[in-house]
């Protein structure tokens, strides 16, 4: 097993694929809008890693802050299905670089930023 840090990067999913991304994997439950199947250049869509539907309305209303939903979304993250996506995730990122994709406009503050991070803890 390799000992240094897992190399996981956020990128938005309509950017070109890079050489470096390693593996790349759509990290949002919605198909991205405005994006077609064929120009989609991911290897993985966990659904089980992203932010439930109850908790992304809570978090794009006006009472949804970045703090708050990063401790919801981690209780989330501890769900079984959730746990074992996240695993499978980070044994893939032990072996070799993974970029998360995500169509938010400031993925720093959206659930791939917390994504990222447990990733890499």
């Amino acid at each position: 097993m390799n000992s240094s840090k897992p190399s996981v990067r956020v990128r938005r999913v309509y950017d070109p694929p890079e050489p470096d991304d390693g593996t790349r994997v759509l990290v949002d439950r919605l198909w991205p809008r405005g994006l077609s199947k064929a120009d989609a250049a991911f290897d993985e869509w966990p659904k089980a890693l992203t932010p439930s539907t109850e908790l992304r309305r809570w978090y794009h209303g006006p009472d949804g802050t970045f703090e708050e939903f990063r401790r919801r979304y981690a209780a989330e993250l501890a769900a079984p299905d959730a746990a074992a996506s996240l695993e499978r995730l980070r044994a893939i990122a032990e072996r070799g670089p993974v970029t998360l994709l995500t169509a938010a406009k400031e993925p720093e503050h959206s659930h791939t930023a917390v994504l990222a991070a447990r990733l890499t803890e």
